[in-house]
């Protein structure tokens, strides 16, 4: 497995799994922040804040920071690097949410910036992968063909994010909802191209008090047979 920085509860097997995706040039400890804030939120979560695959290549003669692909050259080539390395991500969940013997829909994905863009193009292409995402300064790198099945999607962005400017990522998140996407975006001002307090805050919000439409549709199936077997009078 690549290098990761594991956090896990203090006694007793994890009831959740959150895996942590840092911004090209960066590395694990970037995403520290939202680790902590999540642990505080969830203290019988598991955290793995993972390492790019490969070093980062953006700065000529080498420079500090890791990346999950390169993204040089033109768009052709940064998308086929990214649908290249959407497998390698797919593993390392897997992997991981059987060592924690997790199911599927008790995994997130949380990542910013490129993490972010690769978060969202594996729930794309993979189905039962994770049960929600939190994508921070992101962006849908094709647009979107589906709505992952059984998958809440959290989408947090600074207004003024120069590098990512919001428009494009609230357009695709209008047509994942009209695909029928579990999908919440939330656009704070004041904010740029950054793992910012507020976005994390907000995202723990979210956390709390969004309920998946998956809950919602057992809820109903569950009340409707409960309602068929009461006798009537």
């Amino acid at each position: 497995m690549t290098q990761a920085h594991v956090l896990l509860p203090k006694d007793g097997a994890p009831d959740l799994l959150f895996m942590l995706l840092h911004g090209a040039g960066a590395d694990a400890e970037q995403m520290r922040p939202l680790a902590e804030a999540l642990h505080r939120q969830y203290p019988r979560a598991a955290l793995v804040l993972l390492q790019g695959f490969e070093p980062f290549d953006a700065i000529p003669g080498g420079g500090a920071g890791f990346q999950w692909y390169s993204e040089q050259g033109d768009d052709t080539l940064r998308a086929l690097r990214l649908s290249a390395a959407v497998p390698s991500l797919v593993a390392l969940v897997r992997g991981w949410a059987e060592k924690l013997d997790l199911e599927w829909g008790r995994v997130a994905l949380g990542g910013f910036s490129q993490g972010a863009i690769l978060a969202l193009e594996a729930l794309q292409q993979e189905e039962q992968l994770a049960g929600r995402v939190l994508a921070f300064g992101g962006a849908f790198a094709y647009w979107p063909q589906h709505a992952p099945k059984d998958v809440s999607i959290h989408l947090l962005h600074g207004k003024d994010d120069g590098e990512l400017p919001y428009p494009a990522l609230l357009n695709a998140a209008r047509e994942l909802m009209a695909l029928g996407a579990d999908i919440t975006a939330d656009v704070l001002p004041h904010v740029g191209h950054e793992l910012h307090p507020a976005l994390i805050e907000r995202a723990m919000e979210q956390l709390r008090t969004f309920i998946p439409a998956r809950l919602w549709r057992e809820a109903v199936l569950a009340a409707a047979e409960q309602d068929k077997n009461e006798p009537r009078h």
